[in-house]
């Protein structure tokens, strides 16, 4: 999985199925922090505080560099485990799992017939992966930054340029001495865009690199 790259919720959704007279309610979040989730995890056990059982599962970053889970009273590895292994293994694209900066919880009210541990699992893996399957997602990419230094005389010009240009501009910005232009491009395409804004410019340009940012688009 890409460091640079995942996908992620765009907004929170609930989703809610019944299993042998079990309600089970799934509840996904869009979260960067694990502070985040505890809170969101938090808040749930406030609001279905009758609820016998509210497993979690989340996981985090690019490259899902953190991942946790709680089985909070259900028999071990019956629920945080197989909701977070739906997380995973969720395909966002074809041949692409990048789904990460995610919370599940699954809000179970027992209805009386036992699941057995075999029941639990999939019961738990399906609510999430049922839940997944009615949400939006977004791709979240990290993009290099470049400052595109220029004489303040020439500077509107060539920023209308850079803007019809297929590269990103992000902002403007100037000083007493000069005009910057910050554009964005994906990382590995640093020569490129360099080779490109040479052109565009006429060799005007002073370039530096100005670090990078997250966006977010549609997936």
């Amino acid at each position: 999985m890409s460091t640079d790259r995942f996908v992620t919720l765009r907004e929170p959704l609930r989703n809610e199925q019944e299993i042998k007279r079990s309600r089970f309610i799934a509840c996904l979040y869009p979260v960067s922090t694990a502070q985040q989730a505890r809170e969101h995890i938090a808040e749930l056990r406030k609001e279905f505080y009758d609820a016998r059982h509210r497993p979690s599962a989340f996981v985090l970053g690019a490259g899902r560099i953190e991942a946790r889970t709680s089985d909070d009273g259900e028999p071990a590895g019956t629920a945080g485990a197989p909701m977070l292994q739906v997380l995973v293994a969720h395909q966002t694209s074809p041949a692409q799992r990048e789904l990460s900066d995610v919370l599940a919880v699954v809000v179970r009210y027992f209805g009386g017939i036992k699941l057995g541990a075999g029941g639990l699992t999939r019961a738990y893996g399906g609510a999430v992966s049922e839940a997944l399957a009615h949400a939006q997602l977004i791709v979240r990419q990290r993009m290099q930054l470049m400052d595109v230094h220029l004489p303040l005389g020439e500077t509107g010009g060539i920023e209308a340029s850079l803007r019809n240009s297929p590269l990103r501009v992000v902002a403007t910005r100037w000083t007493s001495t000069e005009g910057i232009v910050q554009v964005a491009h994906a990382p590995g395409d640093d020569e490129e865009t360099r080779e490109s804004i040479a052109a565009l410019t006429s060799g005007l340009a002073r370039v530096s690199d100005a670090g990078s940012e997250w966006t977010s688009h549609k997936l």
